[in-house]
């Protein structure tokens, strides 16, 4: 982005101050509706199992909707990404109401998914409106892509500081100057407080017992951290084998869903798989009491790998929490370690592989657990994000840095 000087950036402040007020008001808003609803659906799923036989028509309404009217936005957040690096038009508007809809009937029906797409690309296409609106050039464009993404991590999961650093870390740290920075933290908060306002809640953990700093819970955390990298890895491979398997096999997109949609719906009602799917919130608290079966994180991966990439709608980010709580986990019988800790520790660790962001989910962790165990998190995070290997479960995103060094010289070597 060009630099502008000091004088630039105070005459321009008073229109990003009032943009930010206005992506968080409606980011945030559509997030409190988006979160209002998906607890309606998830509701009605539970006390109605029998509508997940109903899955390949929940997907075939999916499939249809994008295929006639969401083709320019079928890539979700890797559109995103892509506009960042490379701004070409702005992002549709119809790219809120169809991912909100697909969401929708993705977890009515009983796919495994997340939501953190969904509220993402919500706020990117909200933002990206105001390129116009403001006559915007494309290098303040990226600022709004920033904005969006920030806004709509921060309204779903209420974690505003972790949502500013998201934003700008899975964006690559190095090409956003101190501008964008400033205004990723206060459009998250704007959207935080929106959530707060419409008097949504959010899912609350604790880790109610942290262990002192010794060598030996140092390893441990390491050993974590080395597996929760490895689940990061096999979820991400998961999404983008089954991804590209339905796409070469089945030429007409709508049918996609309606094919996975039986395969899940016999799966998860026929064989009492109900655990795994929608969001999987109920597991994910029960994790940090009680140990958790050793292929429970597995089974999530496999659902939700074959959910996205039959077609349906939804985010990643809540499954790879439940890989990673669940993980955790079950660990908890052969580490001797709190429970809660171990759980806690891979819910923010197989996030931080999945997504190349070892600083946000560190914060999310600290955010979301408190002070006492950060350091623990602070490890298994760095850990992951080393370990999960190049690729993750944004296809479009540019990882840089110290990993990337890493890898490139593996590859050279093999």
């Amino acid at each position: 982005m060009t630099p502008q000087s000091p004088k630039q950036f105070l005459l321009s402040l008073p229109k990003w101050v009032l943009i930010c007020a206005l992506i968080g008001i409606l980011s945030g808003s559509a997030s409190a509706f988006f979160l209002v609803s998906l607890e309606w659906v998830t509701q009605f799923r539970i006390h109605h199992d029998w509508i997940i036989w109903f899955l390949p028509f929940g997907g075939f309404l999916v499939g249809l909707s994008y295929y006639y009217w969401g083709e320019s936005v079928a890539k979700g957040n890797n559109l995103l990404l892509e506009e960042y690096e490379n701004p070409k038009k702005v992002i549709p508007f119809k790219m809120a109401p169809l991912v909100l809809l697909g969401t929708l009937l993705t977890h009515l029906f009983g796919g495994s998914a997340g939501r953190e797409g969904t509220a993402v690309q919500m706020g990117g296409a909200i933002a990206d409106q105001f390129t116009k609106f403001f006559k915007l050039d494309n290098s303040e464009r990226k600022i709004l892509i920033i904005l969006g993404i920030s806004a709509g991590f921060a309204s779903v999961f209420g974690t505003p500081l972790a949502g500013a650093i998201f934003a700008l870390e899975v964006l690559y740290f190095s090409k956003i100057n101190f501008k964008s920075i400033l205004l990723s933290f206060l459009v998250a908060y704007a959207a935080y407080f929106t959530v707060e306002f419409w008097k949504i809640k959010h899912t609350h953990y604790s880790i109610p017992v942290v262990p002192e700093l010794s060598l030996n819970n140092i390893i441990f955390t390491l050993i974590v951290g080395i597996l929760s990298g490895f689940a990061a890895l096999l979820f991400s491979r998961s999404t983008h084998f089954w991804s590209s398997l339905f796409s070469k096999n089945i030429k007409y997109p709508p049918l996609r869903p309606v094919i996975g949609g039986v395969v899940l719906a016999i799966a998860i009602a026929g064989f009492g798989f109900t655990k795994f799917s929608g969001l999987g919130v109920p597991v994910i608290v029960d994790s940090f009491s009680n140990p958790n079966q050793w292929y429970d994180f597995l089974l999530k991966i496999l659902f939700t790998g074959f959910t996205l990439g039959a077609g349906f709608k939804g985010g990643e980010v809540t499954p790879l929490f439940f890989v990673g709580a669940t993980l955790g986990s079950a660990l908890s019988t052969v580490i001797p370690m709190p429970i809660a800790l171990l759980a806690g520790i891979g819910f923010v660790a197989v996030f931080s592989g999945a997504t190349h962001t070892p600083i946000a989910c560190t914060i999310m962790g600290m955010e979301l657990f408190g002070i006492d165990p950060g350091i623990f998190i602070a490890i298994a995070c760095t850990i992951a994000y080393f370990s999960s290997g190049s690729v993750g479960i944004y296809k479009s995103q540019i990882v840089k840095g110290a990993k990337y060094k890493l890898y490139q010289r593996l590859n050279s070597n093999f």
